[in-house]
């Protein structure tokens, strides 16, 4: 593992309490990643699913909002060229990260290797939108009605599921990419994500 990914992981994740009610808004990658399969999904991850919380306003104040929105804004420029849908989605981004107790930047690394920030993205496994979700957890968590393609419900499940992942990894944060992607026990996904993160998002 390069010496960026073991300072990064270093790094202090604390602890987080999903204080949740429903859903209510609603790969291509490198690889097709399949998360979890339906008959092998851990019930606590559906319940954490089932109760992803409602969004509260997430940077501390103006100065910070404008300080974070105007550093992301220009690597995110090479591949959204419209200056309004790129603020909001980054806004979007930092609060479904935030709401989950994550760094935005690793969420922003993350979408760059999953979709390229394509919000339409459909991998050959089936896996929507920008994190490259799998269908089939619309059924396990009762919603079939979620819009995947929808970016914040998109980002709502992708958010959660990696929250899930990394405190079952007890903060590993290259461990808890490597399942999200379906491939644990390796760190060629970790090692994307965190590159993507070194050369576009710290």
């Amino acid at each position: 593992m390069t010496l960026l990914a073991r300072t990064y992981l270093n790094k202090s994740i604390g602890k987080f309490l999903l204080l949740i009610s429903l859903i209510a808004l609603g790969q291509n990658a490198l690889a097709e990643p399949v998360l979890d399969s339906p008959s092998t999904v851990d019930p606590s991850l559906i319940s954490a699913l089932k109760t992803a919380a409602s969004a509260a306003h997430s940077f501390d104040n103006a100065y910070d909002a404008e300080v974070w929105l105007v550093a992301k804004d220009q690597p995110l420029a090479k591949i959204i060229k419209d200056p309004q849908q790129r603020l909001n989605l980054l806004k979007l981004i930092h609060a479904e990260a935030s709401l989950a107790q994550l760094q935005p930047e690793i969420i922003l690394a993350l979408i760059e290797v999953e979709s390229r920030f394509d919000s339409y993205a459909v991998s050959s496994a089936g896996a929507m939108g920008m994190m490259q979700i799998m269908p089939f957890w619309k059924k396990e968590i009762g919603r079939p009605n979620d819009n995947l393609i929808d970016t914040q419900t998109n980002l709502r499940y992708g958010c959660t599921i990696l929250r899930y992942y990394l405190d079952k990894e007890k903060g590993q944060l290259a461990e808890a990419l490597a399942r999200y992607n379906g491939s644990y026990g390796q760190y060629w996904y970790a090692e994307r994500v965190f590159d993507a993160w070194a050369k576009n998002w710290r």
